[in-house]
């Protein structure tokens, strides 16, 4: 119900949407700074994960806290986390998927501000700089979203006007929006870890859009603040789960559970269901 009225209302307008640049040194001190824990679920993506690694600690992010929690890999993952023992935290072990690791690096996490990043997509330099600045100036944000790039198997730059269109629907800020679609790119969000106390962990009966629920919930709590500015990379690659046409009808049923979870609004129902109707006819295009 509080999900139901917040759609209809300007209390949904997330505190304000902003343009910033990248600094390349700290304007600030680095103790004044928040502690930002970073999660990444992995399970056999060592093809990429050291990609993902190196993207992250090269940011010499003064005060990082970085947390790879592994299902269990029988590639050369863990031969690359041994690689980087010293500069992150990691553990091995069978776990009940994604959902549950992310969780789990999430129990682990001590940091102010907290994200996950998964085994094959990459922060952007000096990215969280800008978002620790901006959450060390910003004491009423909760949590705050930019803009990722989407990226194939070397890292190159895809699918421009897909990322466009989501760019432009961050202008939006709109709660009926993301009821909509998930325009909030899950590798460029960031929030703190008390919405963890107050909103819980990632729902682990959802596989595929455990991030658009957890939009949608933390919303209730608080809007985002927008960054029209390019944090992360998206990875496209055939082992991605979300990208990949045999599990389509599993991910469009969970995204139906999780829009009716939060709206029970025949309109934004079928505004969703049209909207991906017409997306799917893009990337179908797109990829012809």
């Amino acid at each position: 119900m509080k999900a139901r009225n917040r759609a209809f209302s300007n209390d949904n307008v997330a505190p304000e949407s902003a343009t910033y640049a990248y600094e390349k040194h700290c304007s600030m001190n680095s103790s004044n700074l928040p502690t930002i824990t970073i999660v990444t679920p992995s399970l056999n993506q060592g093809s990429f994960i050291e990609h993902t690694i190196v993207s992250v600690l090269s940011q010499k992010y003064p005060r990082l806290e970085y947390i790879v929690a592994d299902g269990g890999s029988a590639d050369n993952t863990l031969e690359i986390l041994a690689k980087y023992s010293g500069d992150l935290k990691w553990y091995s072990k069978k776990d009940n998927g994604q959902t549950d690791a992310i969780n789990n690096g999430m129990r682990m996490a001590t940091g102010e501000i907290v994200a996950y990043l998964n085994a094959d997509d990459i922060l952007l330099p000096d990215a969280l700089l800008l978002v620790g600045e901006i959450f060390a100036k910003r004491k009423d944000v909760q949590w705050l979203t930019g803009q990722c790039r989407i990226i194939d198997d070397t890292g190159k730059t895809i699918r421009p006007l897909i990322a466009l269109y989501k760019n432009m629907l961050l202008y939006s800020r709109s709660y009926g929006f993301l009821l909509m679609t998930n325009y909030v790119s899950q590798p460029a969000t960031f929030w703190r870890r008390s919405l963890l106390e107050t909103c819980g962990l990632l729902d682990e009966s959802l596989h595929y859009v455990m991030d658009y629920e957890y939009w949608l919930r933390i919303w209730e709590s608080a809007p985002p603040m927008i960054l029209h500015t390019d944090l992360a990379g998206f990875r496209i690659q055939s082992d991605s789960k979300t990208t990949s046409t045999g599990h389509l009808d599993e991910y469009i049923e969970e995204e139906k559970r999780v829009i009716a979870r939060h709206s029970r609004s025949r309109f934004w129902s079928w505004m969703h269901d049209a909207h991906r109707l017409l997306m799917t006819g893009a990337y179908s295009f797109i990829n012809r």
